[in-house]
């Protein structure tokens, strides 16, 4: 289908590309792909996240909160996360020495070492995803991934809880 043929059609037509099944797609299939990769490491493609952010923040640690507004999930999701990876001896939790009620997690020596073997897994994954575009598209389509991103995270935090909907007739 041509691009005027495209525009020409409406937004909802199954003809279209459509953000939310290509970004869906996108998201399954680079999930997937790194799970199979790094399966042997015992880890997920989320406790990666957990791992990487770990190493990018705070030399003291960070707050489970903290960890959760980071990569974009919800507190017991990370909870939970927290008590596997602590269970494998990734992480440890401690007593935030500034709130008794909140934890400080740091990442120990097996988690560095874990990360390590799955951030070489991960940069070889994105270089072989990113090769389906030209050399000099690359960065640019990374630029406008994370404005879309950055849209789809304003959109969440402005949309009300519910909202109707006005029929035309």
């Amino acid at each position: 289908m041509s691009e005027a043929n495209s525009t020409q059609l409406p937004i909802d037509a199954p003809e279209r590309r459509r953000l939310p099944p290509l970004l869906r797609r996108s998201w399954y299939g680079l999930n997937q792909a790194f799970r199979r990769r790094i399966t042997h490491l015992k880890v997920t493609p989320d406790q990666f996240t957990v791992l990487r952010t770990l190493i990018e923040g705070d030399v003291k640690g960070l707050s489970q909160r903290e960890i959760a507004e980071t990569i974009s999930s919800d507190p017991n999701t990370i909870a939970s996360l927290l008590e596997r990876m602590e269970a494998n001896d990734l992480v440890e939790r401690t007593t935030h020495e500034s709130d008794r009620r909140a934890h400080r997690i740091r990442l120990l020596p097996q988690g560095r070492k874990t990360y390590k073997i799955a951030r070489a897994l991960a940069l070889e994954l994105q270089s072989e995803v990113l090769s389906a575009l030209p050399e000099n598209q690359r960065e640019g389509f990374l630029q406008h991934l994370a404005l879309v991103a950055d849209a789809c995270h304003r959109a969440a935090e402005n949309s009300p809880k519910t909202r109707s909907i006005k029929k035309t007739a």
